[in-house]
């Protein structure tokens, strides 16, 4: 039994995802507990190398955590033998630049979504990335959440009978600026810097529908707004909100499946957690949220009668039962980034379904989410092959 390190460039570890969710709740708590356990063994021991365009920044956190290594000079890491993985949590619209680097010194990456701004520029990634014979991969954290592996659960189980519907609800009030500080940074609410909630969630749905229900997207209609159309920067200052801060799609997925998600950062939030997705089938129905999923069986389902002027004879969420964990849940960002470094370290016998195709698939819908929005149609979503 030997451990082995391996060097991961993280380039975009200044932002508040990068930071909170990849560099401290994933890499150092992967090395917190001793490494990634191998096929047969053996343990990986990452070693952060922090890239970013701001020096201090760099500073300031690797001396926070201890951390020996930190550049301005992606090059200079990425040229480093000891540096076999490339990571990217940058904005959108200087990543691609970055990975195409990374790809041509020959290191395995693993991205963030959106994976590029257009569907073109994602599908050249992952072309470049098999063409290279290097491991790549696209963060889908989502289907690592307790509440959606239950999901997945029931359907792997038949709970469902015929799927018939999927209704989704995303999102929270993000406060404008002027009188609370804002949760998330102001290039999201600008287009020109890659901003907005299609581009930003329609990645997430087609993977979480896809992957979770067994059944890939065949059409979008979507309708998207600024319903804030001016907010206040980091800098005090304010600025014209020119990107989509709320989406209400539509997806048809293949068996006939319909989904409505609605996506929006201008909702307050009155349900039990920041996400939820109903599923309805023939035999039964699921509502699962980040972490708790619960059922109404189809010989459970109560009869109610429509009747506006009696009161509600009994409460319709007492009626259904949670479902067990039945197993023990890590950080979801956590488990994708330890099942890429096995697949990494074994040399793909470990799959990682999740590469940059799939990534281009999310790219795709987002896409055509915003055609769709712009032309006031349904639109069909065509399969994807390098």
């Amino acid at each position: 039994m030997t451990r082995r390190t391996l060097g991961i460039v993280m380039n975009g570890v200044t932002g508040r995802m990068g930071y909170n969710q990849h560099l401290v709740r994933s890499i150092l708590a992967i090395r917190e507990q001793g490494g990634v356990q191998l096929p047969g063994g053996d343990t990986l021991l990452p070693v952060p190398v922090l890239v970013g365009r701001n020096p201090d920044k760099l500073k300031a956190i690797a001396d926070r955590h201890g951390l020996d290594t930190w550049t301005t000079d992606l090059d200079a890491a990425l040229a480093d033998p000891a540096n076999e993985v490339y990571f990217d949590a940058q904005l959108t619209h200087v990543r691609v630049d970055a990975v195409r680097r990374a790809i041509a010194a020959g290191k395995h990456v693993y991205v963030e979504k959106p994976t590029a701004e257009t569907v073109e520029q994602a599908l050249e990634l992952a072309r470049l990335a098999t063409a290279a014979g290097v491991r790549n991969g696209v963060v889908q954290d989502k289907i690592f959440l307790p509440g959606l592996r239950k999901l997945r659960r029931l359907v792997e189980g038949g709970f469902f009978g015929r799927i018939l519907s999927v209704r989704g609800e995303f999102g929270y009030w993000v406060f404008e600026g002027d009188w609370q500080s804002p949760q998330r940074p102001s290039w999201n609410y600008r287009a020109e810097d890659g901003g907005g909630i299609i581009l930003d969630m329609f990645p997430h749905w087609q993977y979480v529908l896809e992957q979770t229900l067994g059944s890939r997207v065949t059409s979008v209609y979507a309708h998207k707004a600024t319903h804030i159309p001016e907010r206040v920067g980091e800098d005090g200052s304010p600025y014209p909100a020119t990107a989509d801060d709320a989406a209400y799609g539509v997806f048809e997925l293949a068996g006939g499946i319909v989904a409505q998600i609605n996506s929006s950062w201008a909702v307050r939030v009155d349900r039990d957690e920041l996400v939820e997705f109903q599923v309805d089938g023939t035999e039964g129905s699921a509502v699962a949220g980040l972490r708790n999923c619960r059922v109404q069986h189809r010989a459970a389902t109560p009869r109610p009668v429509w009747n506006p002027d009696l009161p509600a004879a009994y409460r319709f969420r007492e009626q259904w039962q949670e479902v067990p964990d039945n197993a023990e849940f890590d950080n979801g960002f956590k488990a994708q980034w330890e099942r890429f470094l096995q697949h990494v370290a074994t040399d793909g016998a470990v799959p990682f379904g999740n590469d940059l195709l799939a990534g281009a698939r999310g790219v795709q819908l987002a896409e055509l989410g915003l055609r769709s929005a712009a032309e006031g149609r349904r639109i069909d979503v065509p399969e994807l092959s390098l």
